[in-house]
């Protein structure tokens, strides 16, 4: 959740230090922090509590020059968003600065001792305690003080330490929490995610649990908690800082949404040689996944949508059972599973603290277990028995849209890989949906081609929804419903709504409305119905004409050249290409999406680093 960049070499470190940090604010978002060797008199630490712009201005009233340096933004977990509980933390001596990601479990048990043993605390902070546990172990060397504190700590953690007494160097430790090397020549770094230190470099060394690490002007060491060095291999980022920039678009949301059909492209290209589906990745063999019994799709938000829409897939296409839970759930019951299931896990960042425990848990249970991820070396990547990636590039919003439709596209994939293996489809009926699923890349682009100016009907709705909510209907609310495959979509457009406008917004299954969501249709809802061609078009209309006459205020999304629905009245009708129903969440995903940005726009909200929110939630 927070974000961590540390420095060593021969620029200015304050100016990477903070491009770093506006890389990684939509990992935190309430406060942000510096500490800086600036000499012979030790290091100098300035913070605020805000974005990154507000500590930029403070460093611009109060410049700091040094080549050494570690910085930090904060999603708080103890202690209020405030000045005194940014980071850094500091120990008595005011020698020790640390930044941390994650949360320290026993920090009032140790506080409470190292109180006792005479050390003074100014935040309410858990990342105070690892400062003064470090100072309580430090006799001349830096990293045998953090070895010796970081055993004391039980919970996640990612830390850069720096020490007034050893100016030359950093030292960092992980457990649960991300954290990489950046390798360059005379110069290094240390970060929470790549966008950090790309601009720097490329080499990266992905440090693992349970690792020390220390970095100076030419040299990475990297050693085990019982002192063994480890011997490591820079790996070479091969996608470039122009990703995780804004090309041009107002927000890293709106770009993102618009890389769809590429990312789509790039699956396609990377999986599909003519009507073959290859996973070089995959590493479980075909035997593996034929003796399946059962799968298990367990993931968190927008992820378990994807999830539960691969549920719909696998069981039309493999007559596998198939069930979907969400990670937090999963691991605090009972599961049922065993040798015969194959546990598939999703993760956009492969850092998810619920989803890395279920996984672990199936694990000793003796499934098999596959991770879908975007990030290369991950935790989840690291620990599956199989991994598949997604190839959707860097997500920096944090209302997650191309990283989702990357999920359900390597779903699909997997899907008809597994029913070829299984015999459960006929080599017909693959090629034919092969073939239609080549299609998607172009229907998004006929979809998006239709947004790229101002003044868009989405974006017209989105203007009429607030004038309605301004002229006092104070109960307005969005109420998403759609049938079988598109069922999650309804669950994935309420989530980006609520995410990034603050607005109330349930998803549900239509035939459900009248158990008890139709109690809440009068003139206020507006209801935005899923009707696209579909074994339940019948059922879905009835469904809007229910809603219309109770004057609920109706959204259909239909499959374009669809007079029947458009002939019931409708004000707000979104089009989307026909395809075939099995792939249509594909295009739904994309007006979904652009209905919650436009509303969020707007209403003047901060689209890519909505409130309370982080891009990936690394702790419970």
């Amino acid at each position: 959740m927070c974000g961590i960049v540390g420095y060593v070499g021969r620029r200015d470190a304050v100016a990477i230090l903070i491009k770093g940090l506006k890389r990684l604010e939509y990992r935190g978002y309430d406060s942000a922090g510096i500490a800086v060797f600036t000499g012979d008199s030790g290091f100098a630490c300035k913070k605020k509590k805000g974005k990154v712009n507000e500590l930029s201005r403070i460093l611009e009233q109060e410049p700091l020059t040094g080549n050494i340096g570690i910085a930090h933004t904060r999603w708080s977990t103890h202690g209020v968003p405030s000045d005194t509980n940014a980071h850094p933390h500091l120990d008595c001596s005011q020698e020790i600065a640390v930044v941390h990601n994650g949360i320290i479990e026993n920090f009032q048990e140790l506080k409470d001792t190292l109180i006792i043993e005479g050390h003074t605390f100014l935040s309410e902070t858990d990342t105070e305690v690892i400062a003064h546990l470090i100072e309580k172990f430090y006799a001349g060397d830096l990293e045998d003080a953090v070895r010796k504190a970081v055993k004391e700590l039980h919970g996640s953690y990612a830390i850069c330490v720096t020490h007034k007494k050893e100016p030359y160097r950093i030292v960092g430790a992980r457990l649960d929490s991300p954290l990489v090397i950046g390798v360059g020549e005379n110069e290094n770094f240390l970060a929470s995610d790549i966008p950090a230190i790309l601009e720097y470099t490329r080499d990266i060394i992905y440090v693992q649990n349970n690792e020390i690490v220390s970095i100076d002007l030419d040299s990475v060491s990297v050693k085990s908690l019982d002192g063994m060095k480890i011997e490591k291999t820079p790996e070479k980022i091969n996608w470039d800082i122009t990703q995780a920039e804004k090309g041009g678009f107002p927000h890293f949301m709106l770009k993102e949404i618009f890389e769809q059909p590429d990312v789509l492209r790039k699956i396609i290209n990377t999986r599909l040689s003519g009507e073959n589906i290859h996973f070089d990745e995959l590493n479980l063999t075909e035997d593996d996944l034929v003796k399946t019994r059962n799968i298990a799709i367990v993931a968190c938000g927008t992820a378990y949508h994807a999830g539960l829409t691969g549920k719909y897939m696998l069981e039309e296409c493999t007559r596998t059972p198939v069930w979907a839970d969400t990670s937090s759930e999963f691991r605090y019951r009972d599961p049922i599973v065993g040798d015969d299931t194959l546990m598939i896990v999703i993760s956009q960042s492969g850092e998810t603290a619920d989803t890395l425990a279920a996984l672990r848990e199936a694990k000793k249970r003796g499934a098999k277990v596959l991770a879908l991820c975007n990030v290369l070396g991950s935790s989840i990547t690291r620990e599956s028995d199989g991994v598949i990636f997604t190839h959707a590039g860097p997500e920096i919003a944090v209302a997650s849209t191309k990283a989702y439709t990357a999920q359900l596209a390597t779903l699909y994939l997997f899907t008809l890989y597994l029913a070829r293996l299984k015999g459960a489809l006929s080599e017909a009926r693959i090629k034919e949906l092969l073939s239609e699923f080549k299609r998607i890349p172009y229907l998004l682009e006929e979809i998006l081609t239709r947004y790229k100016v101002d003044g868009n009907e989405i974006a017209h709705y989105a203007k009429d929804f607030k004038a309605y909510y301004e002229k006092g209907h104070t109960k307005s609310f969005f109420l998403y419903l759609a049938r079988n495959i598109n069922y999650p979509n309804a669950l994935e457009g309420a989530l980006k709504l609520k995410e990034i406008s603050y607005i109330s917004a349930e998803g549900y299954p239509a035939g459900e409305m009248k158990h008890g969501p139709i109690a809440l249709i009068d003139e206020n809802p507006w209801v935005v119905c899923i009707a696209t061609k579909s074994r339940t078009y019948d059922k879905m209309r009835s469904n809007i004409q229910e809603v219309k006459a109770r004057n609920g205020i109706v959204v259909a999304i239909v499959t374009s050249g669809d007079e029947n629905i458009r002939s019931l009245g409708l004000n707000y009708v979104i089009d989307v290409p026909a395809v075939d129903e099995f792939f249509s969440p594909l295009l739904i995903a994309l007006p979904l999406q652009l209905l919650a940005y436009y509303v969020a726009l707007e209403f003047g909200y901060d689209i890519d680093q909505p409130r309370n929110l982080a891009k990936s939630v690394t702790v419970e």
